[in-house]
């Protein structure tokens, strides 16, 4: 029997094509390009990147934090605020409540459970509808708030890009977000100021439909602060505005978030009345 050797130029072939073939192999799947609506939609999306996304606000599971309102009344709610993010359940039991339901005097709860909205006064249920009116208000817009920049990538919105302006020698990005799932009653409108340089949203008008305030907006001006590898918009000020962004000679409404701690181990029985 004659042995045939293989020459060393077909050896070396043979090793470069089962080379590339095990690098083909376990190579990586392409990453598919995300497909935007438009230029406001994609610049949203890196915005939401900058700060962390939903899924990783979600996987913190829930959160605990103080939140401080201030009008310039000197009036003040001072509230422990719960929030469970995948079935959105909020909790607050409010210490001071000056500018919430203030002719309750003592302490308050409120709480959705995720089927219904609840009130308590020193630990006494109450169903009157006017205050139930503002719990029904209250839960769902503070858990929003908290949740926005994540949230404005949520199914069912629209984006157009308005254009750029400087404000204050500062270059942004204009965006206005409305909302197309809910076609049969108004909505909020969110026109966002996203910084050029850091791509985060430094300001942003809003509208607040549940109070008819449609026409004239809102300026809200946040500044973040770093927690747990999230950048979270923990100081808030806000007032009256024009469309261009010409605030009122009001002053300030303040809102801060402060003693925020993510990963508490709530379950759903917290959010029980």
């Amino acid at each position: 029997m004659k042995i045939q050797f293989l020459t060393p130029l077909f050896l070396s072939g043979l090793f470069a094509a089962c080379s590339s073939g095990e690098q083909a192999r376990l190579a990586p799947a392409p990453t598919p390009t995300p497909e935007y609506q438009n230029k406001g939609h994609q610049l949203v999306a890196t915005m939401v990147e900058k700060v962390g996304d939903y899924s990783m606000l979600n996987g913190k599971k829930d959160v605990v934090y103080t939140y401080t309102y201030q009008t310039p009344d000197g009036k003040k709610d001072v509230s422990t605020e719960k929030y469970i993010f995948d079935k959105e359940l909020s909790y607050a039991r409010y210490e001071q409540h000056e500018r919430t339901l203030p002719q309750l005097t003592g302490l308050i709860e409120q709480g959705y459970d995720g089927t219904e909205f609840w009130l308590k006064h020193d630990g006494k249920e109450l169903t009157d509808e006017e205050y139930m009116k503002r719990v029904r208000f209250n839960r769902p817009t503070n858990f929003y708030w908290f949740a926005m920049m994540q949230k404005l990538l949520d199914p069912g919105l629209v984006y157009e890009y308005i254009g750029e302006k400087a404000v204050d020698g500062q270059d942004y990005d204009i965006v206005k977000v409305t909302f197309s799932d809910q076609p049969e009653k108004p909505t909020d409108i969110y026109q966002l100021y996203i910084n050029k340089e850091t791509s985060l949203v430094d300001q942003f008008l809003f509208t607040v439909a549940d109070f008819g305030v449609m026409e004239a907006p809102f300026l809200m001006k946040v500044t973040y602060e770093e927690i747990d590898g999230m950048l979270i918009p923990t100081q808030r000020k806000y007032k009256p505005s024009t469309w261009e962004a010409t605030v009122s000679d009001e002053p300030w409404i303040t809102v801060n978030w402060t003693n925020i701690k993510f990963s508490n181990q709530l379950s759903n029985q917290d959010f029980k009345k």
